[in-house]
């Protein structure tokens, strides 16, 4: 006798060698047992009630139904007395699965004075269910067909009996192996039971599948793609959210069915397989969709930045949609489908969604740890922001252990990013010490120095300030020794910067530093032209570029104070006067009249020197200062105007008192080559950075 009687599971489900002969059944059970029922069998009504009497009351009742309907057209003979032929009762499905029930119902329950060994002793097979089980064959079969198989994500339309005909098989299996695990000579018809029942869950795991993969209606697939496009409007995201992950009421209502009946006939393994594994790819190839694919912590370590700067835009992405649309959509599609088993539901979205929610944390956890650079900050400072804005859901998605996990995970993630965003911003400051070069900007030009630390806090401050606030308040204890080192007035410079200012932040100490290092670097820069007017040139353009910027930046502005804002005005206006007096006073010292007049009379050949000297000074200014740079034009403007207030009514005044002394004609054209009008001119072609000759344009 066989003790257990499990189906061989197979990704083939023939019949069995017993019920070849079965095959080719049909659908109708003869009135009669047999052709062979005579008179004579009838006269023997003894030997037929000694038969009945060994078989059980149920079997009996179903059989004495049968033994009326024969016996009634025999009743009603002919006119000839012959016997009117049986009629035939059809044996369909649903027939056969009325006395499946009924035959289940009387074998859940039996007497309770009757120990199993009776049980299993009186009871016998009918031979209804070898019917039974051909009819069900038959019936998987058809629905195995390429024409019945799934289309338009629809089931096949007697889907409701197949699914009836698989709990009943699954049933009947079950309280037969029961009833016959002792009883070798059941075997046979046990296993039969259980390879239809695999061979049906094989049926029902395949149509489980295919309506998971292809079933998403096409317009839950284009509103997808159009929320992908405009990820940032709320309305795009509301549509997306609403769709996502797009399958229809008809879709998930089978869905529902087919894991009912998987889950109930001992198959959950295989339902929760196949649900894990085509979801897991669906969301795979979403997120590729907007660019996001699996990179290891090894592959994110070996990229060149400009490569793993273009992955971080989709994971950002990705993050966001996951965290906010397709968590939230999983999370409902398996609370639908496996709605009467909440705990598998949850488990079943917590495994699916937490790999994919790690995977994205690994990917931060890598730039993480990557080589830092200044242009890396913005980057960093994104996924800063990602991490952080998005944790909230964590808690509204995931049962409360999984949660704590991922919320855990998450906060380190965004702690690493945060740290290593402040070694960058502090790391500014050693790229500004590394510039060591000794070579001057030509013309007193902005110094590129100048305009990437400008520009760089420009944009730190506008775009990421109030998370640079958070990022230093969270972090403020993480700064380098190598950081440190200072010019010697620098520590006073930020002290005073402190005590004036009462509201300050560590983002605000950070740029105090950095603006003052900047500063002392500039003046170091500044000695290497020869020229102290030039220098003074170069000192204004930087100091207005930086002012400048300041001044376009309200949260530079109110993080550096008004204090520092006034004090590099001031210093402005300090290398004004200093290039004034370098260049201006010494040309206007070729005016002095000191010399001019001895005993009342005008010396002509002091004279004739003074304007000499005057014009071949000023056309050396000319010259040379044509080809300087101011590139700010209100800079340029004011530094033209003020050069013209000093020195045009100068030359004018002079020129009006000693021009007649000069002979005319010759002597008037040689010592006098400029007109007030002229100096003028000349002056407004300063600071273009276009060398010009006077020659040409004089008359």
């Amino acid at each position: 006798m066989e003790m257990n009687h499990q189906p061989e599971k197979s990704s083939s489900f023939n019949r069995g060698d017993d019920n070849d002969n079965n095959s080719g059944a049909d659908n109708t059970l003869p009135a009669t047992e047999s052709s062979k029922c005579s008179n004579e069998e009838k006269s023997a009504p003894a030997e037929i009630n000694e038969v009945e009497m060994d078989k059980p009351e149920e079997i009996k009742t179903g059989q004495t139904e049968i033994d009326q309907e024969i016996e009634k057209p025999e009743e009603k003979g002919g006119e000839l007395g012959e016997p009117t032929p049986p009629p035939e009762i059809e044996y369909t499905l649903e027939t056969a699965s009325e006395d499946i029930e009924r035959f289940l119902s009387n074998l859940s329950t039996p007497k309770e004075e009757e120990e199993e060994e009776e049980v299993e002793a009186s009871l016998e097979i009918p031979e209804f269910i070898e019917k039974y089980l051909d009819l069900v064959e038959e019936k998987i079969s058809k629905h195995e067909s390429p024409e019945t198989k799934v289309k338009e994500c629809q089931l096949p339309e007697d889907d409701a009996s197949f699914l009836n005909a698989v709990d009943q098989i699954s049933k009947l299996y079950t309280n037969l192996s029961a009833v016959f695990k002792l009883d070798s000579n059941r075997g046979p018809l046990i296993n039969r039971i259980g390879r239809i029942l695999q061979r049906a869950m094989s049926y029902l795991e395949d149509e489980f599948r295919s309506l998971l993969e292809e079933s998403r209606t096409v317009e839950a697939d284009q509103k997808q793609e159009v929320a992908d496009q405009t990820c940032q409007d709320q309305s795009a995201e509301s549509n997306e959210d609403s769709n996502f992950p797009g399958y229809s009421q008809e879709v998930l209502a089978n869905l529902n069915k087919i894991a009912k009946k998987m889950i109930s006939g001992g198959y959950e393994s295989e339902c929760c397989e196949a649900y894990m594994i085509t979801r897991r790819n669906v969301i795979e190839e979403t997120l590729n969709k907007i660019g996001f694919e699996k990179i290891s912590i090894d592959e994110v370590q070996k990229m060149q930045w400009e490569a793993l700067e273009r992955e971080i835009p989709p994971w950002t992405k990705a993050f966001k949609q996951c965290a906010n649309v397709y968590f939230s959509g999983e999370r409902k599609l398996a609370e639908t489908i496996f709605s009467d088993y909440p705990s598998l539901s949850d488990s079943l979205f917590s495994n699916l969604t937490r790999g994919v929610f790690i995977q994205l944390l690994n990917f931060a956890a890598a730039v993480a740890i990557s080589k830092r650079s200044t242009e890396k900050l913005f980057k960093f400072l994104d996924m800063y922001e990602t991490l952080r804005d998005n944790l909230s859901a964590i808690d509204s998605l995931f049962p409360e252990e999984c949660a704590k996990e991922l919320r855990t995970e998450t906060t380190t993630a965004r702690c690493r990013i945060g740290e290593t965003a402040i070694c960058i911003f502090c790391d500014l400051e050693n790229s500004i010490k590394s510039d060591t070069g000794k070579t001057s900007v030509p013309g007193g030009a902005v110094h590129p120095l100048t305009r990437y630390t400008m520009n760089y806090l420009k944009y730190a401050c506008d775009e990421y300030k109030d998370t640079l606030e958070q990022v230093f308040k969270e972090h403020s204890k993480i700064e380098r020794a190598d950081s440190t080192s200072r010019p010697r007035d620098y520590e006073g410079d930020l002290q005073n910067y402190n005590n004036d200012e009462e509201n300050h932040s560590p983002l605000s100490g950070q740029l105090m530093r950095i603006m003052n290092l900047l500063d002392s670097i500039l003046e170091s820069k500044s000695k290497l032209y020869k020229d102290v007017a030039l220098s003074c040139i170069f000192m204004m353009n930087n100091g207005r570029y930086i002012l400048q910027k300041i001044k376009g930046s309200a949260e530079i502005h109110q993080a550096m104070g008004d204090t520092c804002y006034r004090k590099r005005s001031s210093d402005l206006r300090n290398y004004h006067q200093t290039y004034k007096r370098e260049t201006w006073m010494k040309l206007l010292g070729c005016l002095n009249l000191e010399g001019l007049n001895v005993n009342g009379k005008v010396v002509k050949p002091v004279l004739k020197e003074r304007f000499k000297s005057f014009n071949a000074m000023f056309e050396e200014i000319h010259k040379t200062q044509s080809s300087w740079v101011v590139s700010d034009k209100q800079l340029q403007s004011e530094l033209r105007v003020s050069i013209s207030a000093i020195v045009t009514p100068a030359y004018r005044s002079f020129l009006g008192r000693f021009s007649g002394y000069l002979d005319p004609g010759r002597q008037t054209e040689k010592y006098i080559k400029f007109q007030p009008e002229d100096i003028e001119t000349y002056i407004d072609e300063l600071f273009d950075g276009n060398p010009s000759s006077m020659a040409r344009r004089k008359t």
